[in-house]
């Protein structure tokens, strides 16, 4: 008689297959179109009702788009393991604050974008230019992946739309400690211009207006981060102490 798996495992696996299905956009019918399983079997493994065999959970994997065993291990770190991600949109001082809280908790570094480049072997404009934008999410979500296997925690500034790509986002909450350094559209726009970049008013009749407009659309998934720091409130070195302190004592 085969042997039942812990229902546990059934439960976290169903867990697993239905935020991974929510992710793509489909109906459990679709779902079970694209992996081969019948529906009444594929509804019964998203209620965690179905003994799947190995092979067949290695097909819905397939179908989902994931590896095997990210539908049968846990991937989350303790937060002492996790790096620290920073998001927000262009201005929010994610480069600068993320130097100066990665000197201070004495670890390394990093923006992904940099990341992107060296899988690339492209500067980012022509990652743009030559393959598009899908192509440097994928980039995106490999860059985070080769983070996460490396085992050591760095912090993390992320370019501001990582968060409208669900699965990589996911990855992002499930590994790092997540910290949306929440800025006014006015102070973003007036950092970058202090920087000399004039390319935010470039071609644009109403920058500020665009610039309020995609903190907007972008706001909602702003607010899952684990950990708000509003940057706009202090000066830089009171921001990075609050960021430190807050950082630290979620760790």
């Amino acid at each position: 008689m085969p042997q039942v798996p812990n229902p546990s495992l059934l439960e976290r696996i169903a867990k697993r297959v239905r935020a991974r299905r929510s992710e793509l956009g489909w109906t459990m019918a679709e779902a079970a179109k694209q992996s081969g399983l019948s529906a009444r079997f594929y509804a019964q493994v998203e209620s965690a009702e179905a003994n799947i065999a190995i092979g067949r959970l290695d097909a819905l994997a397939t179908a989902l788009q994931v590896p095997l065993v990210n539908l049968l291990q846990d991937h989350s770190l303790a937060p002492t393991e996790r790096g620290i991600a920073l998001l927000g949109i262009r201005g929010s001082g994610k480069s600068t604050l993320g130097a100066m809280l990665a000197k201070s908790m004495g670890l390394e570094f990093l923006e992904l974008d940099e990341a992107i480049e060296s899988l690339a072997g492209l500067k980012l404009s022509e990652v743009f230019a030559l393959h598009g934008e899908s192509y440097y999410r994928r980039l995106g979500g490999e860059a985070i992946q080769q983070l996460i296997s490396s085992g050591t925690p760095k912090v993390v500034a992320l370019p501001g739309g990582i968060v409208l790509d669900e699965h990589v986002y996911a990855l992002v909450e499930n590994n790092f400690t997540t910290v949306w350094l929440r800025t006014e559209p006015e102070d973003c726009m007036a950092r970058v211009l202090a920087q000399g970049d004039h390319r935010p008013m470039k071609g644009h009749a109403d920058a500020m207006a665009e610039l309020r407009n995609l903190l907007a659309a972008r706001e909602p998934y702003y607010q899952r981060a684990a950990l708000t720091l509003n940057t706009s409130i202090s000066d830089l070195a009171t921001t990075h102490t609050r960021l430190h302190e807050t950082v630290k004592s979620n760790r």
